[in-house]
């Protein structure tokens, strides 16, 4: 008689508890996403006021941190601005922005919950599973680096509205390129630990 295999281990119940709060936790954080990115986009379909989020470089501005107040120079990293309205292409760009943050969010959140369902079922490492975790990490890869170039497009067009196309700000990277590089080492890692994995289950399973 054969002896299980290592995918019908039945997990602990402190296993299971923290898959489940795992799958709250990424229910919750999909419909944030989604939230957040339809009130942003309602709030600058008017296209009036529009408030948005601008690096910038070695641009000195005045802020009232002296005595009594008294204006002190400044160096801007980053701000927020208000344009009166945008130009069509910077206010498509927002909304492609907002709709690739939640479509980004929520495609992760539903892939990994996919995962964790396998893997309440018994089995950790598969095929499945290590596409599931391959893909995960690409469509966040996607996400890393495309919502911050839309985003710099919108803030690109807002400050060349505001300033009639007389403010030139240089070259702003937009994408944390060691968060980018850091979450790719990470999604690679994850792949090739899930693909050794299924391949030693594979293996220990043989022999049984």
């Amino acid at each position: 008689m054969a002896t299980p295999g290592p995918s019908s281990r039945i997990l602990s119940r402190g296993d299971t508890a923290g898959m489940l709060f795992f799958v709250v936790l990424g229910v919750g954080l999909a419909l944030w996403a989604v939230v957040q990115s339809t009130v942003n986009i309602v709030a600058a379909l008017p296209n009036r006021d529009v408030r948005v989020a601008a690096p910038f470089l070695d641009t000195v501005a005045q802020a009232p941190l002296g005595p009594d107040g008294a204006p002190v120079s400044v160096e801007l990293g980053s701000g927020v601005v208000v344009a009166p309205e945008l130009p069509i292409a910077s206010l498509g760009a927002l909304v492609i922005a907002q709709v690739l943050f939640a479509a980004t969010v929520v495609t992760v959140v539903v892939l990994l919950l996919i995962l964790v369902v396998g893997i309440l079922r018994g089995r950790i490492f598969s095929r499945r599973h290590t596409t599931l975790v391959s893909a995960a990490g690409v469509v966040s890869l996607v996400g890393v680096a495309g919502v911050p170039f839309f985003q710099n497009m919108v803030a690109n067009g807002a400050l060349a509205w505001i300033s009639d196309r007389t403010y030139e700000r240089g070259l702003v990277q937009t994408i944390d390129l060691p968060v980018l590089f850091g979450l790719a080492f990470i999604v690679a890692l994850a792949g090739t630990v899930f693909s050794v994995g299924d391949r030693l289950q594979r293996d220990t399973e043989g022999l049984v």
